[in-house]
Parts: C-alpha cells; structure tokens; sequence
C-alpha cells in the first residue's frame, strides 16, 4: 500500500484539528458578538484573527502589492479571482478594510462558519431565485455602514489558475449602486490547496490590488450590457495580472 505523502498526514492529523478548533472557538465568540454588536465590526475582527491563524499555522505567506492605491476608510467592492478556499483568509487578513462577502445562502447552513456570516452582515443570496431588488437594498445598507464588499464572479474555483468568465449580474449592482470596484489578482492559492485535493502545503500567495474604477460613471441609465463591460474589463485586468505574475515565478502553464 502506498503510504500518503508528510502533506497529507500534516493536514489531516494537525492542520485540520487546529483550524477547527479556532474555527468553534473564534466562531462562538463572533456569535455571541452579534448580540451586542449589530454592525459586525467585532465579529469582522475575529474574522481577520481566524485568517491570521489559518495561513500562519499553514505556512501561507502573502505579499500584498497595490494597498497604496487604495483610499483608507473608503467603501469599495473587492473583485477577485477565485483560485482556492484559501483566498477568502489572504483577503481578510491582508486588506485592511471592514469586509463583508456575497455568497450563495446554502453557506449558511455550515456549523460556526456559515452561522457566523449570517449573524454578521453577510449577503447570502439564494442563486436559484436571486431577488435583485431586496439584494441591492441589503448591498446600499452594508455601504451605508461604512462596508466594503468581496464578490468572486467565477462562481467556482479554478483547477488551473487561469481565470474563468465573470457573471455579469454582480457588476450591473455596483453599477446601481455607483461605487468603485477594485480588481484584485490572487496568485499562488491554488498550490497550497488544490481543487478536489484534501491535501494542504506551505507556499507564496500574492495578492495585487489593482486601481479602482469608477462604476458610478456608468450609472447614468444602466443597462446588462453595460454590466457585461465592465465585467469583461475586470476580467481582463485580473487575467493579465495572474498571467504576469505566473510568468515571472516561472509557473505559467500554456493552454
């Protein structure tokens, strides 16, 4: 029989008791948070501290290129590229901004993880029968409060690293809503933790923050095709950042 490789035995035998167990303890906190803090704010903390513990206990080191492009305390909505379930730790932990998600509703049925997002002022949105306007009055409220946003227009995370198309019905809501939409170009997430792999290693993750475009400028008399642009351009940026960053580690794979 062939015996699994040290990877295989670290995650199993230590990496996932570990982040478990500061996923119940931190998650506990964070609900019991909720009851005295409506805004998240706290909870938004513990969030940053469980991605702190996750990538350092994993061996996960981020550089962060861009973060001076970005208005301190200002709202925005973070696009990015979805390579593994390690991305959404290098984004909380790395971006120092208040961050809410929006994510399909069937997460919120997960223990500590998904009571934790629907207690804190997440947007869970049931893809099945999505109610646009009710999503926008819940996204302009989050904005109100001082939120920024994480969209990931893939839907799904990418076995290769290349970056799929982007739905366009996230960007025709930031065009509604008139706000800036930064582009953000992960890299290396997707070697820690592979797609339909149980197995989790130690490595580099970049995280390069693009320059906001302005949504509101389209706001005018919004249309889907309007929405497809914009879409399409996000794509792009990110895209050409991801191939950018590969090619220059050497680990650019041809299709």
């Amino acid at each position: 029989m062939k015996i699994p490789p040290f990877h295989w035995w670290r995650t199993v035998f230590f990496l996932i008791p570990a982040i478990g167990a500061c996923t119940v303890v931190l998650g506990t906190v964070s609900l019991a948070s909720s009851f005295f803090d409506r805004t998240g704010r706290f909870a938004h903390g513990c969030a940053r501290l469980w991605s702190r513990f996750i990538l350092a206990t994993t061996g996960v080191r981020v550089r962060v290129e861009g973060l001076d492009l970005l208005e301190p305390g200002k709202t925005y909505i973070f696009v990015s590229n979805h390579q593994s379930i390690y991305d959404i730790p290098v984004i909380f932990w790395s971006m120092p901004y208040q961050l809410r998600i929006i994510a399909k509703a069937s997460l919120g049925s997960f223990p500590f993880l998904g009571w934790h997002l629907r207690r804190t002022g997440h947007l869970l949105v049931d893809r099945r029968k999505p109610d646009r306007a009710g999503i926008l009055r819940r996204w302009r409220g989050l904005v109100t409060d001082g939120l920024s946003l994480i969209i990931f227009p893939e839907g799904t995370r990418s076995a290769d690293g290349r970056v799929g198309r982007f739905k366009a019905g996230s960007f025709m809501l930031a065009i509604e809503a008139g706000l800036c939409v930064v582009p953000l170009s992960i890299v290396g997430t997707r070697r820690v933790m592979r797609k339909g792999r149980l197995t989790v290693e130690p490595g580099d993750v970049t995280l390069a923050i693009h320059r906001p475009i302005d949504a509101a400028a389209r706001a005018e008399h919004p249309s889907i095709d309007d929405a497809r642009t914009l879409a399409a351009d996000v794509n792009a940026a990110i895209s050409s950042r991801v191939e950018a960053i590969e090619r220059a580690r050497g680990t650019w794979t041809s299709a």
